[in-house]
């Protein structure tokens, strides 16, 4: 990568720029190719006003054929210059994103999710004649099944208040001070929202990887990895998006962020995990013994010797009982069910938890 710079816009058609890029260079490769839209007339609103819809020069295709070619091309050069460990994201449309994933499994990507992004704020229908185009469809891969990709679980995991994250994500189209303009008017036909790369970049790749985006319009990803000090480059021919591309980028001050800060991958878990059968084992708690739900004495659950609990004709672990208490709302069964103490005081069963974690002492587990 000597003869090529960093966190930089090259200018030119990427398919020249290809043959300068060495084998297995970047970590991670985001790309939004040209939708193939097939538009071969103006949208008008009910008032008779136009949308601006995707029309661009760099959008025509003569046929299915010629963008099926175009993108087959663009994708095996992903593929050499893509690490094996590392992961290749495309966004598309109902226009384009199946053909795309045909042909990545011609490629002999592998698939690991396709995400779709739902847009809280679509573009109406607005002659009524079909459904709302609200979402876009990521297609997450990498070089073969066996590679051993990043994916920062953890960090999804937190973003989404500590929730396993879905594949499923709602987020706004770019509008307002993000949208960038030109003479008044919206720059970039499909420009997008940093929220969307912010999430790829820090699910998929570590602080100073390297990131590629070889249709980079006006510079969401540069943008995103600057924020995040990750490592870019991008190649666009249209001297007026790499203009405002340039001008976005260069407004961005260099986060400078401590290391403490941008380490995601971090630590799992600083305590041990202890399922509740443990607390049977070690004779914490014995089968037979009662619980009380929320400290009620008069809502109780019988502990089974494999740890389950039994209340009335239903059975379950402590947190799926706990659900059916509370009628199917979310619950941590170690904070509603309490046990009774010596001093016939009612305790929540993490008092017992927590005491055995001193005994075990910490613990690290890389994610």
């Amino acid at each position: 990568m000597s003869s090529l710079p960093l966190n930089a816009i090259i200018h030119g058609n990427v398919f020249d720029i290809f043959p300068q890029i060495p084998d297995k260079t970047f970590d991670l490769i985001f790309a939004d190719p040209p939708y193939n839209l097939q538009l071969t007339q103006n949208l008008w609103r009910p008032n008779m006003t136009l949308v601006k819809a995707v029309n661009d020069q760099w959008d025509h295709f003569a046929d299915f054929n010629e963008y099926d070619a175009f993108t087959f091309k663009w994708l095996s050069q992903c593929k050499r210059i893509l690490k094996d460990s590392g992961s290749l994201w495309v966004i598309g449309t109902y226009h384009n994103i199946f053909r795309i994933g045909k042909i990545l499994q011609d490629l002999n990507f592998w698939i690991l999710n396709d995400v779709i992004w739902i847009k809280s704020n679509p573009t109406p229908n607005f002659h009524g004649t079909r459904f709302t185009n609200a979402h876009e469809t990521l297609i997450w891969g990498v070089k073969s099944r066996n590679s051993k990709y990043t994916f920062n679980y953890q960090a999804m995991k937190t973003l989404n208040e500590d929730l396993q994250m879905r594949s499923d994500w709602m987020i706004p189209i770019c509008t307002g001070p993000e949208r960038l303009k030109a003479n008044g008017k919206k720059a970039h036909s499909t420009q997008k929202p940093e929220s969307l790369l912010y999430r790829i970049l820090l699910a998929t790749t570590n602080e100073g990887d390297l990131i590629f985006d070889p249709f980079f319009g006006t510079g969401t990803t540069g943008a995103v990895a600057k924020k995040l000090n990750r490592s870019w480059l991008g190649v666009e021919q249209d001297e007026n998006y790499i203009q405002l591309a340039h001008e976005r980028i260069e407004a961005i001050d260099s986060p400078n962020l401590d290391k403490s800060l941008l380490n995601i991958r971090g630590f799992r878990k600083t305590s041990p995990r202890i399922p509740f059968g443990y607390l049977i084992e070690s004779g914490l708690l014995r089968a037979g013994q009662k619980l009380f739900f929320m400290g009620n004495p008069d809502k109780d659950a019988v502990i089974r010797v494999d740890g389950k609990l039994i209340h009335g004709d239903v059975t379950g672990s402590i947190h799926t009982l706990g659900r059916h208490l509370l009628n199917g709302k979310p619950c941590n069964g170690w904070t509603v069910w309490f046990y009774e103490d010596k001093e016939r005081d009612l305790l929540p069963i993490d008092t017992l938890r927590f005491n055995l974690r001193k005994d075990f002492g910490s613990i690290t587990e890389l994610d």
